[in-house]
């Protein structure tokens, strides 16, 4: 299965989960193609759907895609699914963490409430899709906290593991974060269409 994806660290966490299914994941770039379809989805599965069916189109593999980001009670959602492109092209992670933390300087304790969330597409060999969402709660800090993980996660603190995805160990963040409860719940629809094509 090809993964529509560049970005090395979703990647790892994609086959680190994947692989206990039984699926070798490959990026792009391994299978030697390189797809980049404009992302024009006001949702995370409308997104994550627009890249998986890209490459499959492309390539003519199996392809999975994942669109996730940081959704901010206090900012309505923001920055959603332009959670990559916060603050526009010039910024890195931790520019655009920085312009988070800055937007969200006036509001205190309590109410710095977030979710991440993750929205999987899978299109098969015959065609047909898989669609899944998984989501983690918490809040956002003050300032970073810890040096792992990637993207928003230096803010992000998880109630269930007590501290900062960026000081999570990867194991630790695998078995909570957004990522996880999408895959989780794509191994599920997985292995049930594998059974039932195994009995027809």
């Amino acid at each position: 299965m090809l993964a529509a994806t560049n970005n090395k660290h979703k990647l790892i966490e994609l086959k680190a989960i994947l692989s206990t299914l039984g699926i070798e994941l490959k990026s792009m770039s391994e299978a030697g193609v390189r797809v980049e379809p404009e992302e024009t989805g006001t949702t995370f599965a409308e997104n994550a759907k627009i890249k998986a069916m890209a490459l499959y189109e492309a390539t003519g593999q199996a392809s999975v895609a994942d669109d996730s980001g940081l959704a901010v009670d206090a900012l309505d959602g923001a920055p959603g699914v332009y959670s990559a492109r916060y603050g526009g092209e010039g910024l890195d992670d931790a520019g655009r963490t920085a312009l988070l933390l800055k937007n969200l300087s006036d509001v205190p304790k309590g109410r710095r409430g977030a979710k991440f969330v993750s929205a999987i597409c899978a299109v098969l060999d015959d065609g047909s899709l898989i669609e899944v969402e998984g989501e983690v709660r918490g809040e956002l800090l003050f300032e970073p906290d810890g040096t792992d993980g990637f993207g928003y996660d230096p803010i992000f603190y998880c109630p269930e593991l007590g501290c900062s995805f960026a000081r999570a160990l990867p194991e630790e963040k695998n078995r909570v974060s957004h990522r996880a409860r999408a895959l989780e719940a794509f191994a599920a629809e997985y292995k049930k269409r594998i059974e039932t094509n195994d009995h027809e």
